[in-house]
């Protein structure tokens, strides 16, 4: 008996622990690697393995040319980071546990998130009072948070997305 049909492409055998955030990395750079040929666009990937997730950059070799990646306020980098969930849970069989950078937007995002955090903490700490911060995306919470609990103060998400805001408790 001939076999003609075509062959389809499987999800890969999910793993568990360090191992799926390895290889969802590696899932998620051969995805945007990809992206970048069809874009024909220069970037280098690099992969950054934390315990809970897989932080892939794509870091600009020259020119500039990624920032249209990012669009205003982030908007198209939070796009193809979901796309790019979206192709990993469909390759690793499991929920994807990947961040997305381009040409260093988070990063810098997130330092200037930890600004805005320890001046919470300084306000709560000097008033005793409780500070609200302005309505934010669940990345920039989770940043506030962290911040918040390296200082050793305790603070709470409020309000329903998308006016979802930090309160810091003194």
């Amino acid at each position: 008996m001939n076999d003609t049909s075509v062959a389809q492409e499987t999800p890969a055998e999910p793993q568990e622990g360090p191992g799926l955030v390895d290889q969802q990395g590696d899932i998620a750079a051969d995805y945007l690697e990809g992206l970048l040929d069809i874009l024909d666009l220069d970037g280098d990937i690099e992969i950054d393995v934390q315990p809970s997730r897989a932080i892939v950059s794509v870091v600009e070799s020259t020119s500039g040319e990624l920032q249209h990646l990012v669009g205003d306020e982030g908007a198209v980098l939070s796009a193809l980071q979901d796309l790019t969930r979206l192709a990993v849970t469909a390759q690793s069989g499991s929920r994807a546990q990947v961040t997305l950078d381009i040409a260093g937007h988070r990063a810098r995002k997130k330092d200037a998130l930890r600004k805005v955090g320890q001046a919470a903490v300084a306000e709560a700490q000097q008033t005793g009072q409780p500070v609200r911060l302005a309505a934010m995306s669940a990345f920039e919470r989770k940043v506030i948070h962290d911040t918040v609990a390296e200082a050793g103060l305790a603070s709470e998400s409020e309000g329903a997305d998308p006016q979802r805001y930090v309160v810091v408790k003194p």
